[in-house]
């Protein structure tokens, strides 16, 4: 059974550049994330390239198990990083599901 993990963010800011910036801070934090989360099989972090789109970011990952999730949302990595999109994020869509 492989878990894929998928979550969709909306910045809160309107300003475009701002929005660059952040989304572009995100995607550098979430893709630092393998190097150090071994449960990590594997992710992709797309910036949407449509303005006006529901999201502006969207993470996709995969994990061997329930437990390898776990362990990657408790990781001070992931802690860490999810620390400041929820300083800049003001919408969140998420789903696990077996793949």
């Amino acid at each position: 059974m492989t878990i894929r993990h998928v979550v969709s963010w909306k910045l809160a800011t309107t300003d475009g550049t701002e929005r660059a910036e952040q989304s572009a801070e995100i995607k550098r934090g979430l893709e630092s994330l393998p190097a150090v989360i071994p449960q990590l099989r594997s992710l992709e972090v797309g910036v949407s390239a449509v303005p006006g789109d529901d999201f502006d970011v969207v993470l996709i990952s995969d994990f061997d198990d329930l437990d390898g999730l776990r362990a990657y949302v408790e990781h001070p990595a992931h802690v860490e990083v999810a620390a400041y999109i929820r300083s800049v994020v003001g919408a969140r869509a998420a789903v696990d599901f077996e793949v």
